[in-house]
């Protein structure tokens, strides 16, 4: 495999206005190919094979700036387990702090504490996905879910998607959710350690439990699945927990972008669109091209519009 591309059929609110559009979400290319423009051959190719189904807007995200973001969102970190982080290099000690006192300041309790708190459950889903639709239309930038797509999502799934409500003791009714997904990285050149387990804050909202109060379960809980680190963007909501619950500010930014699409930029706190639909394509349409390498010329294996 030396190149891949990948896009879903999603309907996104923008600004009051509801289009189909594609999340371009995954792209990527060999590294002895990367100066021989394929990337831009990939991306004309699903932009012709999308528009065949009559979609002409897109969605996607990139670390990198490009013209013209429609937002910018900065990444926050908070660590799981310092030690692994200090030994893989992916953070430092800070002036003053010793790995006695850096483990000490990011210990967590050793189970969630707070009543009603539990793994979303199939019997959960209409109501955490009305409850999400509630909370997202305070947004200018947002999905819209259907019942299949909201399953896919948010149905938990080992080593892939985590999804938790709050359920009240008095109705048994769903009031808050909390997810977030898996993304480990590998780790190069260090003897300890092969990979590092991320876990990304995916799609929340809260009707009665204060925000760090409902994410420092989800801290707890990525903890106790051995993830080494939690990330989140400053999005949506977040602000409001990201430095009650210890995550430290990142040095890198994720941009947004539309495709065929203009409209006003967007401020941080006014989208609600995840990053992170790298969770694997199942039981939901996709576009996706391959591009394999058989000794010879380049094949292009062409996958178009997998339907559920």
């Amino acid at each position: 495999l030396v190149g891949f591309i990948a896009g879903m059929p999603s309907d996104m609110n923008i600004h009051g206005t509801v289009k189909k559009m594609v999340e371009i979400n995954f792209l990527c290319v060999h590294k002895r190919l990367r100066d021989k423009r394929m990337a831009p051959v990939l991306i004309r190719e699903i932009t012709r094979r999308v528009n065949l189904q009559g979609i002409f807007q897109a969605v996607y995200t990139s670390g990198t700036i490009l013209p013209r973001p429609v937002a910018t969102c900065r990444y926050w970190h908070r660590p799981l387990n310092p030690r692994k982080l200090l030994d893989v290099g992916f953070s430092h000690l800070s002036r003053a702090m010793t790995l006695q006192r850096t483990i000490k300041l990011y210990r967590l309790p050793d189970e969630t504490n707070l009543t009603g708190f539990r793994e979303m459950q199939e019997k959960d889903l209409p109501t955490a996905r009305r409850l999400l639709h509630e909370y997202l239309s305070r947004f200018k930038l947002h999905p819209i879910f259907s019942e299949v797509e909201f399953r896919h999502w948010f149905l938990p799934q080992a080593d892939t998607v985590y999804s938790y409500v709050v359920v009240s003791p008095e109705t048994g009714e769903v009031t808050d959710m909390c997810s977030f997904y898996s993304l480990p990285s590998s780790v190069m050149q260090n003897q300890k350690y092969s990979s590092l387990r991320a876990a990304y804050s995916f799609y929340n909202f809260s009707t009665k439990t204060p925000w760090p109060v409902l994410m420092n379960q989800a801290l707890i809980k990525a903890k106790q699945l051995g993830f080494d680190v939690f990330n989140a963007l400053d999005l949506m909501d977040n602000n409001s927990f990201l430095e009650d619950l210890k995550f430290g500010i990142g040095d890198g930014n994720l941009y947004y972008y539309l495709y065929n699409w203009r409209c006003p930029s967007v401020n941080p706190e006014e989208v609600w669109l995840s990053n992170s639909h790298y969770i694997p394509f199942i039981a939901v349409p996709l576009f996706a091209i391959a591009v394999w390498h058989i000794s010879g010329p380049i094949i292009c294996i062409k996958v178009v519009h997998i339907r559920h």
